[in-house]
């Protein structure tokens, strides 16, 4: 399995569980992401993307997109696309 750094974490909602990314890549919905930080890692499907609480289908790099995540994450964890 291959990872692409793509983002940052930049806020986290704890009561929605909904972190939000600053992208540096494309994200797309169904995508497999990997969060890795100080004390998070783990890796789950995007099956919830959304800007400005609108749903997209993608995110390009500079946007800000909010993904429903499994875990709790911090600010500055990394966000990696895994592929392959």
């Amino acid at each position: 399995m291959e990872e692409k750094e793509i983002g940052t974490i930049t806020h986290y909602f704890g009561k929605i569980s909904v972190g939000i990314i600053a992208l540096t890549d494309v994200l797309k919905l169904g995508d497999t992401i990997h969060i890795k930080g100080h004390t998070s890692d783990f890796s789950q499907r995007v099956d919830s993307l959304q800007i400005e609480h609108q749903e997209v289908q993608e995110g390009k790099p500079g946007d800000q997109v909010g993904i429903k995540v499994n875990q709790r994450v911090h600010e500055h964890d990394k966000v990696y696309k895994v592929t392959g």
